[in-house]
Formats: structure tokens, C-alpha cells, sequence
């Protein structure tokens, strides 16, 4: 039975759902509606309000794309709304009614989740944070803006207000947790695909300096980001499919429904002719024509290469991906099994897939060390673990081996794992670990349940959710720290332990090239 929690932040009363002892606040906005003047603009300030605001029900998601098929049925696009900067809170209801002003009450490790979706999707509804509040955390779920509402560039100094929106969430998790018995000092970002590669950024960024602790990166590291002119040719296209200025007051003036109806054009066009004049090599590699920005602002320089040179160098990091990680694209959309060995080791995208030579992959000499590591693969697995590599193993490798050097004497920890549990007939595909993260596979949203078949393994989720946790509350996970002379790498499957440099010949393979 749910009873009333109710919490008072800087702007207000808030009404939540305490159950089982745990309070939950949905729908909770961090910013103003980016609607009106706002739209396509940076995140602003919420307006105070008076009373007890219903804090019971999910908010607004952000204006999106429709979901790619295959990809689970709780990207639920119909819930779409203006009021669309919201997040999500659980808390253990003790906690929430006492925040921290009671006599000796110190602040429990938050957690804060950005969720993946290529930049283009996302729901917050699709993750549930109470399983972290039961084991003494604060967790928090948080929307920003995705597609051309978040990454729009047209030159004008307004780009990355997607990026804009996360820091904004954080800056409202520093200035309020408090009252739901968190620690603003002592805040973790974690997050999966895009949402880890979001994290990758806000390592690197000025902007988001000093407002969390420690990150996770599942899947997604520091390298997805596109050029500023690159970009902007993309802004310009957009304006000219939907016949007006290229001006964002004039694109903010468009009806969101014609909005999005645009750029899904716009993705057709680049799936069916990703000429790199047209989109950039970056973009037709990744095939997101709306992704993060080198602005020279918000985003500096490429990302990696800030990390390496220091910045977050005090930020407690793990980073890691799955065994088969992008296999999961290739199957679900039935391309795995109609790749051929001629069309591997062509230059033309295989039914919207980019092959190997895409990548920068010398194709013989590449195609030839893949086909000797994995001798039974066939031509659909040998993409999939090209694909695996560039999109996120060695990014994470990279990251690993650049913050471990630059953190250095600071105290900090560089962690490394590899999830390696075979979902039945796919393997230890892209998303597989999200639900054993939050220890949610008996609810598990609908999103991830298909992948898990009859009977995941619960130990598992115990293990890795720990790990989390841990790592949350004192920044060790439970496995020895990644540096270059062992490269110590926490498998989680069945029966998890750390094995030494698992990745090596994948590190030489690709060095100077990814």
C-alpha cells in the first residue's frame, strides 16, 4: 500500500509515493519547459511554485523520433510534452522524510542515470531506481533533450543544449538532494550507449567541473562527437526540408509533429546515401546525424584527448562494455545472418550498416586478424565485432589507459569490466546489462525483457549491482584498479573474476586508427 512522502526543495513542495520503504518522486522538473521562447535554447531556471506539487506520476518525455524497430516497446513517444526537463528520484522514505538535517544524518551516495537511445530516443520510465534506494542509495533518473531539440547546430553559439539540460539536472541533484537525504557531495553518473557517452563528455567538460565524484560508462566512452561544420551542414539541411530560415527562431516556430517528421527524412536520406561530402566521416560512420558537437565551448576539443590531458583526472571512473555489445543491432533488425563475405569486404553500407572499411580498418589485414580470433564466426558475427570495437570497446580501452595515466597521484581510480552473460540465442549483447545493474530482472521494464529469456541469472544482478553500489558509496568496486602493466578487467558472467588484459590483440589492431 503507498502512502504519502512529501519533501520541500528550493522551488517547492513536493508529493511522492513512499512503498515497501521507499519513496519515489516522478515527473520532478530541473528546468523550465524548453517551449515557447525557450525551444531549441538552453535549459532555464524552473519558476518556483506554491502548494504540493503531485510528484506520483512519470513526466513528460522529450519530443522524439519514433524508436528503431526491435528496440523494445517502453520508448513510449506518445508521452511526449513540453514540460519534458523532468527526473525521476528514489530514496529510502526514512531518508526523504528526514533529508539531512537530522542530528548526526549524513548524506547516502547518489547516483544519477543517463540513458542511452543513439542521441535520437530515451524514456525514463524504462528504469526504476528503487532497488538502489532499498540498498542505501539515492537514485536519480533524469530526461534531456535527444535528436535536433538537443543537438541542432547552426553556428550560433546554441549548441549542445542537450548536454546543457544534463548539467542542469546535476546542478539541481547539487542544490537539492539534500532534502531527499542525499550528498551532493558525494554524487556518481552513471549511464549506458549514449548515456555513457554523454558521461565521456562531461568528463571533459568546464561546465560540468565539480558536480559528480565518480562515473560508470556502460558501453560508451569519450569519442562520439562530430565537428562544428560537419554539424551545421546537417542544421542547414534540416532548415531547408522544412522550408524555412536557418535560423533557430524560425526552426523553433515549426510545429514539433513537422519537426520530427524532418528529421526522419533526414535519417532516411542518410541511410540511403551516406556520402561523407554530404554528412562527414564521422556521421556516416556512426549513422547519428544528432550527437554531441566540438563547439569549441561546451565541448572544447575531442573529449578523449581533455581526459588525457587531465581533466576529471580526480573523478573516480569505471568504464566497461559487453562481450558482443553491437551484435544486438545486426539481429534484431534480421541483417546478421544476410551479411556475406563480399559485401564485408565492400565499401558499401550492408542494409544500413556500416562495413569494416567504413571504419578505417585496413580490410584485409583486419578482416584476416578477426577471422583467425574468431575462427567460427561467419561473415554477420565478424561484423558484429568489428562494429563492437570501434563503436565502444576500444573507446573504452582508451579511456581506461588515459585517465589511469592522468590520475596519477590524485588519489583517484580507473576501473575496468567486461559483461560476458549470453542472453539465450544473442549473446552478451548491447543493453543486456541494464536491468542486472538496477537488480530489476523479475520487473525488469519491457524494454529489456526480451533479451533475458526464461531464467537470468539472479546471482549475477546481485554481484553487479553490488559492484555498483560499492563503488557509489567508496569508489571500489570490489576488483584491482586498470593500469597498463596488468590491465586487470572484471568479467561479470555466471561465475565473475578479473582477468588480466583480455583485449590485447583488439588494442594493437587498432592503435592509430581508433
Amino acid at each position: 500500500m503507498a502512502m504519502d512522502a512529501v519533501v520541500t526543495t528550493h522551488n517547492g513542495s513536493l508529493r511522492g509515493a513512499e512503498t515497501d520503504g521507499v519513496a519515489s518522486f516522478l515527473g520532478v522538473p530541473y528546468a523550465a519547459p524548453p517551449s515557447g521562447a525557450n525551444r531549441l535554447r538552453p535549459p532555464q531556471p524552473v519558476e518556483p511554485w506554491t502548494g504540493v506539487r503531485d510528484a506520483t506520476h512519470f513526466g513528460a518525455s522529450p519530443p522524439q523520433v519514433a524508436p528503431p524497430l526491435g528496440a523494445g516497446t517502453d520508448w513510449d513517444t506518445g508521452l511526449t510534452g513540453e514540460d519534458c526537463l523532468n527526473l525521476n528520484i528514489w530514496t529510502p522514505a526514512k531518508r526523504a522524510a528526514a533529508g539531512t538535517s537530522s542530528a548526526g544524518a549524513a548524506g547516502l551516495p547518489v547516483m544519477v542515470w543517463i540513458q542511452g537511445g543513439a542521441f535520437e530516443v530515451g524514456s525514463t520510465a524504462a528504469y526504476d531506481g528503487r532497488n538502489f534506494a532499498r540498498d542505501g542509495v539515492v537514485c536519480v533518473v533524469i530526461n534531456w533533450r535527444v535528436g535536433a531539440d538537443g543537438f541542432l547546430c547552426l553556428g550560433d553559439g546554441h549548441t549542445n543544449v542537450g548536454l546543457l539540460d544534463q548539467v542542469a539536472a546535476l546542478e539541481w541533484v547539487r542544490d537539492n538532494i539534500a532534502d531527499f537525504g542525499g550528498d551532493p557531495g558525494n554524487v556518481t553518473v552513471f549511464g549506458e550507449s549514449a548515456g555513457a557517452m554523454s558521461i565521456g563528455i562531461l568528463l571533459s567538460m568546464p561546465r560540468a567541473d565539480g558536480l559528480f565524484r565518480r562515473a560508470i560508462l556502460q558501453s560508451g566512452a569519450a569519442h562520439h562527437v562530430i565537428p562544428e561544420p560537419a554539424a551545421e551542414r546537417i542544421g542547414r539541411s534540416l532548415a531547408v526540408k522544412l522550408g524555412v530560415s536557418q535560423t533557430r527562431e524560425a526552426m523553433a516556430a515549426v510545429p514539433v509533429e513537422r519537426f520530427l517528421a524532418a528529421q526522419a527524412e533526414l535519417k532516411v536520406e542518410l541511410l540511403v546515401h551516406p556520402d561523407p561530402e554530404r554528412w562527414g566521416h564521422d556521421v556516416v560512420a556512426s549513422l547519428m546525424p544528432w550527437q554531441p558537437v566540438i563547439d569549441g565551448e561546451v565541448i572544447p576539443r575531442r573529449p578523449i584527448d581533455r581526459i588525457a590531458a587531465g581533466a576529471s583526472a580526480h573523478v573516480d571512473v569505471i568504464v566497461g562494455t559487453n562481450t558482443e555489445d553491437w551484435k544486438l543491432f545486426l539481429a534484431i533488425t534480421g541483417v546478421l545472418g544476410r551479411v556475406t563475405e563480399e559485401s564485408l569486404s565492400g565499401t558499401d553500407s550492408i542494409e544500413g550498416f556500416p562495413p569494416p572499411a567504413a571504419y578505417g580498418l585496413p580490410v584485409q589485414a583486419g578482416l584476416e586478424s578477426y577471422r583467425a580470433h574468431y575462427p567460427d564466426a561467419g561473415p554477420g558475427d565478424l561484423l558484429a565485432a568489428v562494429q563492437t570495437d570501434w563503436w565502444v570497446r576500444i573507446p573504452a580501452i582508451r579511456l581506461a589507459e588515459a585517465h589511469a595515466e592522468a590520475a596519477q597521484g590524485t588519489g583517484a581510480g580507473t576501473y575496468m569490466y567486461e559483461f560476458a552473460w549470453a542472453a539465450p540465442g544473442l549473446g552478451a549483447v548491447h543493453a543486456l546489462e541494464v536491468p542486472f545493474v538496477f537488480d530489476n530482472l523479475d520487473t525488469t521494464a519491457r524494454l529489456f525483457g526480451p533479451l533475458l529469456g526464461d531464467n537470468p541469472p539472479q546471482a549475477l544482478a546481485d554481484s553487479l549491482h553490488a559492484a555498483w553500489v560499492s563503488f557509489a558509496a567508496t569508489g571500489d568496486p570490489g576488483w584491482p584498479g586498470y593500469e597498463p602493466a596488468r590491465r586487470a578487467t572484471m568479467r561479470f558472467d555466471v561465475a565473475p573474476g578479473v582477468v588480466n588484459d583480455p583485449r590485447s590483440w583488439e588494442r594493437s589492431l587498432w592503435e592509430g586508427i581508433r
